[in-house]
């Protein structure tokens, strides 16, 4: 799915499967992505402030260049469990 430079400002997102998505350059401030599955996305130079990313899958996700500012990480996974 290619979400690049995107808008998604203050959507509610729970749950959404993004997945491999393009989401380089993506404004995602504000936006509520707990629980969403975001593994293997591509979030190169994306805007992530004051995010909910509680519980969000992130395994393999590409967060180069990314703005991380007041963002809620809680629970939030970076690796695959062993």
């Amino acid at each position: 799915m290619n979400l690049m430079a995107a808008n998604l400002r203050n959507l509610n997102l729970v749950g959404i499967n993004l997945s491999g998505a393009n989401l380089t350059k993506a404004n995602l401030t504000r936006t509520n992505l707990s629980r969403a599955n975001l593994s293997g996305a591509i979030l190169i130079g994306a805007t992530l402030t004051e995010t909910n990313l509680t519980r969000a899958n992130l395994v393999d996700a590409n967060l180069s260049d990314t703005i991380l500012a007041d963002v809620n990480l809680g629970q939030a996974s970076f690796k695959e469990p062993f």
